[in-house]
């Protein structure tokens, strides 16, 4: 049993730092098989893991399946064999099944680079839909839990500092909506340079100031390639206007790609 309570309180922590996770639990187990029935093993986005299912005969079976859960954000249930054949090295008799429910235990982060009005009602509607939500910025008063009382953290700081924080972001969703286009250059470049791979990148704006910020960010050495990675306008083409009405473009946008399997 104190095995379960780490890894609650594992996920407790992971969830605190937006990092993902995701859960196996052994559903079934026939026959001869080290992984009983309700034991739990966590895995964490880089593979390390808190818990067992068993151990040797398919715990790495279900590390592997465990990360592309991370990777794809969707449950899955999967059976495993054993026999001695599959694991000669291991020194273990097994032989029957166990039928493994692995699942994300830590919703994506949407991380929102700018504290504005946009950024607020964005906070407010991607709670409602199961997101994580930082919001970050360069200046204090607007980046505060009193303008920003949805968001899980909020980060205020220079823009270099915050990509820092953010790091890889490789299961993150990222949104510029700054002040206005020196920070978005800015931002970008600071995203660019910190090396994060996020699954959305998104700027708010028209296709007239992204080919702007692109003419801008080439003559730094930026590429095509990584310019083109960059979602702008954002969210879904509804007609919005209002700050709330792109909020819920944008997340109806990240919501339609999540599920779709996309994101």
């Amino acid at each position: 049993m104190q095995a379960h309570f780490d890894i609650y309180e594992e996920i407790v922590h992971l969830r605190k730092l937006g990092e993902p996770a995701a859960l196996c639990t052994v559903m079934l187990s026939r026959g001869s098989t080290p992984g009983k029935e309700t034991m739990k093993m966590l895995v964490r986005g880089d593979g390390s893991t808190v818990g067992s299912v068993g151990g040797g005969c398919v715990e790495e079976d279900v590390r592997q399946m465990a990360l592309e859960v991370i990777v794809n954000d969707r449950s899955e249930t999967k059976s495993f064999r054993l026999n001695q054949v599959d694991v000669p090295e291991s020194g273990l008799i097994c032989g029957g099944q166990v039928t493994i429910l692995a699942e994300p235990v830590v919703p994506p982060l949407l991380v929102l680079l700018g504290a504005g009005h946009v950024a607020a009602a964005a906070a407010r509607v991607a709670k409602e839909c199961d997101l994580r939500v930082w919001v970050c910025d360069n200046r204090t008063e607007y980046a505060n839990a009193a303008e920003h009382p949805a968001a899980d953290e909020i980060v205020a700081d220079e823009w270099s500092e915050i990509i820092k924080k953010i790091g890889k972001a490789q299961h993150h969703y990222l949104v510029i909506v700054t002040r206005g286009h020196k920070d978005d250059e800015d931002v970008l470049w600071q995203i660019h340079e910190g090396g994060c791979r996020p699954k959305y990148l998104g700027m708010i704006g028209s296709r007239a100031k992204k080919a702007q910020l692109d003419n801008i960010l080439r003559d730094r050495g930026v590429s095509d390639e990584w310019l083109a990675s960059i979602q702008t306008p954002i969210g879904l083409d509804i007609g919005a206007k209002s700050s709330g009405e792109i909020a819920v473009s944008l997340v109806s946008q990240l919501v339609k790609l999540r599920r779709s399997g996309i994101l």
